[in-house]
C-alpha cells in the first residue's frame, strides 16, 4: 500500500468525521493478534495495522486490488469506536463480573455494531457488498459467541 495516499484517506475521513483522533499506521499488532485497526479510548488513537489488511483482503478478495478501499472501511470502523458516546459504559460493563457471559457477549457485540454503523454513515460512497461482506465477517465471531453463550444459559 501506498503510505502517501493512505495518508491521505486518514486525512479525509478524520477530516469528515470531525474528531480530534490521531491515526498510525503499522505493519502488526505486538500481541500477534490479527487485527486490522485498533482505537485506544486513552490514548485517543487509532492504529492501523497495514500489513494485517493487506492479508484480510486478500483472504476476503483473493487479491490485493481493492486494499485501499479494505483499509478505508477498516479505517470508519475503528473511528466509528472513536465517535461512540456510548464506549465508555459499554466498555467498562464488560468487566462486570456479575453479569452473565451472555450479556458480556451481546455487549462486545453492541460495541461492534455501533462502530459498524457510524461507518456506514461517515463513506455512504463505499461500496456496499464489499462492505456488507466486511461487516459480516468481522461480526460473525461476536455473533457466534453470543450464541452459544445464550445455548450454554439455556443448558444451565
Amino acid at each position: 500500500m501506498n503510505t502517501i495516499h493512505l495518508k491521505e484517506i486518514i486525512r479525509e475521513l478524520v477530516g469528515r468525521s470531525g474528531l480530534g483522533v490521531q491515526v498510525r499506521l503499522r505493519t502488526r499488532s505486538r500481541d500477534g493478534r490479527l487485527i486490522g485497526g485498533k482505537y485506544g479510548m486513552v490514548s485517543k488513537r487509532i492504529t492501523m495495522y497495514t500489513g494485517v489488511i493487506e492479508e484480510q483482503c486478500m483472504q476476503m478478495f483473493g487479491s490485493l486490488d481493492r486494499v485501499e478501499e479494505y483499509f478505508t472501511i477498516v479505517l470508519a470502523h475503528e473511528l466509528g469506536h472513536a465517535a461512540d458516546p456510548e464506549l465508555p459504559a459499554l466498555s467498562e460493563s464488560l468487566e462486570d463480573m456479575n453479569l452473565t457471559e451472555e450479556h458480556r457477549m451481546r455487549v462486545a457485540l453492541q460495541i461492534e455494531e455501533n462502530a459498524w454503523n457510524y461507518a456506514l454513515e461517515l463513506i455512504p460512497e463505499a461500496d456496499l457488498p464489499m462492505m456488507s461482506a466486511i461487516i459480516d465477517e468481522s461480526l460473525y465471531a461476536y455473533r457466534l459467541q453470543v450464541e452459544e453463550a445464550g445455548a450454554e444459559a439455556g443448558i444451565a
